[in-house]
């Protein structure tokens, strides 16, 4: 059984309905009781063993005397005039990881994070300056989720927080396997997109084992250039990167006489910033790198962090590089900037409460 314990209780939350019914037999009881927590935690969101009513007291009892859910709400919030929420969960080991909720008219997605702090050090991004310190449990990411105050109007959830999540990627399939199984919350992999800088090991399997959406975090179409941003293109090129993309049927584009669609939908995330990767070269670089792919990008206005000589464009700039990508057949969009008053950067607000702990 692969049950995270923690304080010699075994942690529920996370687990599979084949698990849960093991660990019911386990216990003396019947298997179907292990069926029933499936329900009570997946269809229901309990938060302790005592509201699964429809197992016996006894069994009840005997289940809290030896597991947990694995549960716990929000350790802090800051509200956003524009709706969104930024979270700080706090992890059974004292860390703090940040979650982000983001309401947009009829959809509301859920930006949650898979590590405390990041290995990856990337020179625009806030976590990774905090170092690595933890891979999250798969009860660990679907806490953010599971115990959100506004989880019954989620549409979507983006695995963009903290973290490189192939670098945690037991957990990241455990947990996106649970949102989608009909024993659990039975999701559409439509609804989860899962960001990655590149990890060939981790992308493999997730392009294997997943039907989840995938992002890539590019940043700059050439070696160099997103070898000075993202460390990680020096083990795996994006060049490489693509060339392995290429031979899934989902990431390539469709001949003009074929209207089908794929359920599964790729994308680029692109940072643009003044001066490194934001000028008309670039933009045509980046048209021949995706050449082939069925892909669409996001381009991303940066959000300041502390201590980095990195600025980034005006609209106008943003507008011009959306407009030749588009021109050229890559649909394009700009990212709305979302909960910029409330440390939108993420990393900032962890940095701050840990800092304040440390004194």
């Amino acid at each position: 059984m692969t049950a995270q314990e923690t304080s010699d209780k075994v942690v529920l939350l996370g687990q599979s309905e084949t698990e849960l019914k093991q660990l019911a037999q386990e216990m003396g009881m019947p298997a179907f009781v292990g069926k029933q927590m499936a329900q009570w935690l997946y269809a229901k969101g309990v938060m302790t063993i005592d509201e699964m009513t429809n197992i016996s007291k006894a069994n009840r009892e005997r289940l809290a005397q030896r597991c947990t859910i694995g549960a716990h709400g929000p350790a802090e919030a800051m509200h956003s005039v524009d709706g969104t929420i930024k979270y700080l969960y706090r992890t059974l080991d004292g860390h703090y990881i940040e979650t982000v909720y983001i309401p947009d008219g009829d959809r509301a997605t859920l930006c949650v994070s898979s590590q405390v702090g990041c290995k990856m050090g990337c020179a625009f991004c806030m976590t990774g300056r905090q170092g690595y310190a933890a891979s999250l449990s798969a009860a660990e990411i679907l806490n953010q989720i599971y115990a959100l105050p506004e989880r019954e109007t989620l549409t979507n959830v983006v695995f963009m927080g903290q973290g490189e999540p192939f670098d945690n990627i037991d957990a990241v399939l455990r947990a996106t396997e649970v949102l989608t199984a009909p024993w659990g919350f039975a999701w559409s992999p439509k609804r989860i997109t899962v960001s990655t800088v590149g990890l060939r090991a981790g992308l493999q399997r997730f392009l294997d084992e997943s039907r989840c959406h995938l992002a890539v975090s590019l940043h700059h179409p050439l070696h160099e250039g997103r070898q000075a941003l993202m460390p990680a293109e020096r083990a795996f090129p994006a060049s490489e990167l693509v060339n392995l993309l290429r031979q899934y049927d989902f990431c390539r584009r469709r001949p003009m006489n074929d209207d089908s669609s794929h359920q599964r939908r790729l994308s680029f995330e692109y940072i643009v910033f003044k001066g490194i990767n934001d000028s008309m070269d670039h933009a045509r670089a980046l048209v021949s790198l995706l050449d082939g792919l069925d892909c669409r990008i996001n381009l991303i206005r940066f959000h300041d962090i502390p201590d980095t000589p990195l600025k980034g464009v005006d609209d106008e700039a943003m507008l011009r590089f959306r407009d030749y990508l588009t021109g050229h057949g890559i649909f394009t969009t700009i990212r709305a900037s979302r909960g910029q008053d409330i440390y939108a950067a993420c990393g900032l607000l962890s940095t701050k409460k840990q800092e304040a702990e440390r004194g």
